[in-house]
């Protein structure tokens, strides 16, 4: 029998025939069985694209465009696959995570001793968020070597890492972010940006979203793009397997792949993909109400990945209402343009007189942007301000939870009153300055507001409250047991080290005590109450000669000069470190309750008498690690000596609560002096124990605030 060739589908049924009666070579029978396969791949495409992924290509190469019907997914978290199509990743609800991986693993590697090959993605993605300007966190296309990311938290870390994990080699995979906030922590640009990130969520490139145009040498003028406007836009993922070179493209959905990259990164992937290894996306909000779509994906390996049909994307919902019917924005000004007139002068009049959202807006508060909030959200967020959300109160203003009316976070809104405009420039540049940082044991301040005669500062909130409310008001809430207060005490160092040497400004806080530190819901330890601090460049020495704070936390030198400094932080950190474990305040009744005095000139007096663990809480009724106390109680002594160049530096107080460090042993002449006799010296009354007027505080102070922020 003659040889034939089989050049269209119609040809098929001799194929059969062959393979049935006749002998074939082997190569042939292959060759016809490939030709099977093409045509089937063809007739499956011309019904759904998304499903011919796998009969076209096996698990080297897919596309999808749209996910309707797609089995091929692994979800978990908030991600799911809407009726209409779109891979939903967050849903809006804030401080979660969720990740959509391809169910088969992919192959980089030809054998395990060959280096990664060339790989590209192509996706379309949208972020939507129902508060203008505010979006959290991001997404991330991800290459990892396995889909079980439950140890990963949501916010910054993307649904990608954790606190103690975040940078490790260990972790073996590969991102590229698209990311709408700027943290500090990890060195981020801006808060709209695309980096490229290798085990950890601190790029090793990055640069602000937007793409090149293209020219004739592949370098032209750079168009800034918004990730959160609400469009939808493509992004390119390449990896040149010999030059091992990474780079990242993103431009608007339906134009053409701009020919320079946006960011480009040498780092080979050999050392960090394990082989196999999955491809994805993971995306995490924070405390912003945000969403984040994929509309399409694909990928290929060896080569380009195949396109996109953009013609066959589906459509993004709508966050906001509707937009009212053309009728209705026609007849609706010519039906109420009699009634404006007629009665235009009252309503001037009657808006002069109800002036309920007035704001006081200067124009150098333009640079502060987004760190503003209105009036009218915070008073509709607290419900008027009413007393049923009052959470405390102190000598210079009040504290209210509330719940923003679009983003639906819940915050706390503090009212500061002030008299004067001095200095309200420099105050509000450093509550914005303060604003940036970002850190678990800090209650993060989001924003501020100014109206009339106040000031209202935006704050996280905290479901549990002070501290305070739990070591001093007994019955209310219940006793913290010897393994929270360490845990507390070890927060609370944490965030003021940070405060101290790891941010890019110096910042002393001025006002540590317990009730200033937050628990969250976990009870973790947040330091807050950022309204006395102060903020110097590192190098230099702070300026203020203003005495500020409260009683029984101020340090010696401070009485005597009014300058503060990061040993002053820690000398009231001292304070808070006997305060927590001895449960009693800083200025306390003697045992005859006859008399006052200093808290730390009684732990003091046992030490000196060897019995110092007599001085913890008795509420533990002995239940406690007596080494741990020790330690503690040694420790809170040192930072509150009286003489500044004997106290450690916080680096040297968190060494010596995570056991690297010995406490060192404290000065003999510390018996000597006492708090006590140091302030009758400057002729103050030691038992004062509330915040001096507001004519000797620095604008912005509220003390002894109780509540949850």
């Amino acid at each position: 029998m003659h040889s034939t060739s089989i050049p269209h589908a119609q040809s098929i049924p001799i194929i059969s025939t062959s393979l049935q009666f006749c002998r074939v070579s082997h190569a042939r029978v292959m060759a016809h069985l490939e030709i099977i396969s093409f045509l089937v791949t063809v007739l499956l495409h011309s019904l759904n694209p998304a499903l011919a992924v796998s009969a076209a290509t096996g698990q080297d190469q897919f596309v999808f465009s749209g996910f309707s019907g797609t089995t091929n997914l692994t979800l978990d978290g908030t991600a799911t696959v809407t009726a209409d199509g779109l891979l939903e990743l967050t849903n809006g609800s804030v401080q979660l995570k969720g990740h959509a991986f391809h169910r088969s693993p992919v192959r980089f590697r030809e054998s395990l001793s060959s280096p990664v090959r060339s790989f590209s993605a192509s996706f379309a993605f949208a972020i939507l968020t129902t508060y203008p300007g505010l979006s959290c966190h991001g997404i991330a296309f991800t290459i990892a070597p396995s889909t079980d990311f439950s140890s990963a938290l949501a916010a910054q870390y993307m649904g990608l890492a954790n606190i103690d994990d975040n940078g490790n080699a260990t972790n073996h995979f590969f991102a590229a972010e698209i990311d709408t906030m700027q943290n500090v922590e990890f060195q981020d640009v801006n808060n709209n940006h695309v980096g490229v990130d290798i085990n950890g969520l601190r790029s090793v490139a990055a640069h602000t979203a937007g793409y090149y145009d293209d020219d004739t040498n592949g370098s032209g003028s750079f168009h800034d793009m918004n990730l959160i406007s609400g469009e939808v836009m493509q992004a390119w993922v390449e990896y040149d397997g010999e030059a091992t070179r990474i780079s990242v493209t993103i431009a608007p959905v339906g134009m053409t792949k701009p020919v320079r990259p946006l960011v480009t990164a040498v780092y080979n992937l050999s050392n960090v993909l394990l082989e196999p290894s999955y491809v994805g996306f993971s995306s995490a909000t924070g405390p912003i109400n945000s969403h984040h779509y994929i509309l399409g994906w694909s990928f290929g390996m060896g080569g380009f990945a195949p396109a996109i049909d953009i013609a066959r994307l589906p459509k993004l919902p709508r966050l906001t209402a509707k937009p009212r019917s053309k009728v209705l924005e026609i007849s609706l000004p010519i039906a109420t343009a009699t009634f404006i007139v007629a009665l235009g002068t009252l309503v001037v009049v009657l808006l002069r007189r109800r002036m309920r959202y007035a704001e006081l807006r200067e124009d150098w508060e333009v640079d502060f942007g987004p760190h503003r909030f209105s009036f009218k959200d915070l008073f509709h967020a607290t419900d008027g301000f009413k007393d049923k959300n009052l959470l405390g109160k102190g000598g210079f203003g009040r504290v209210y939870r509330g719940v923003l009316p679009k983003s639906k976070v819940e915050v706390a809104v503090k009212r500061v009153s002030h008299e004067s405009r001095q200095g309200m420039k420099e105050f509000v540049a450093e509550v914005v300055s303060i604003g940036r940082i970002r850190h678990r044991n800090l209650v993060q301040l989001l924003g501020y507001c100014r109206r009339k005669g106040e000031l209202l500062l935006v704050y996280d909130y905290m479901p549990n409250g002070s501290l305070d409310k739990y070591i001093h008001c007994k019955g209310e809430r219940p006793t913290l047991d010897w393994a929270q207060r360490l845990h507390i005490i070890k927060g609370v160092a944490t965030g003021l080290l940070y405060l101290h040497e790891r941010w890019d400004k110096i910042v002393i806080h001025r006002d540590i005590k317990a009730s200033n530190v937050l628990l969250d819901k976990e009870l973790n330890g947040r330091l807050g109450d950022f309204g006395l601090a102060r903020l110097y460049d590192h190098g230099t020495d702070p300026q203020t000669t203003h005495m500020v704070g409260t009683m029984g936390y101020l340090a010696p030198e401070l009485l005597r000069t009014g300058k503060a400094s990061t040993l002053t932080d820690v000398f009231a950190f001292g304070i808070f470190i006997l305060e927590v474990t001895c449960g009693q305040r800083p200025i306390k009744e003697d045992d005859q309750g006859d008399d006052q005095l200093f808290l730390v000139d009684w732990v003091l007096d046992h030490w000196h008498n060897g019995t110092l663990l007599e001085t913890v809480d008795t509420r533990l009724q002995g239940n406690y690690n007596t080494d741990e106390a020790y330690l503690v109680l040694k420790l809170g002594l040192l930072c509150s000596h009286p003489s500044a160049c004997a106290r450690p530096s916080m680096q040297k107080v968190l060494d010596c609560l995570d056991g690297d460090a010995p406490v060192p042993e404290l000065a003999s002449t510390q018996s000597s002096l006492n708090m006590l006799a140091l302030l009758q010296n400057k002729g103050l009354n030691p038992y004062i124990v509330s915040c001096p007027p507001s004519s000797t505080m620095s604008f912005g102070t509220i003390s002894d605030m109780s509540g949850g922020r």
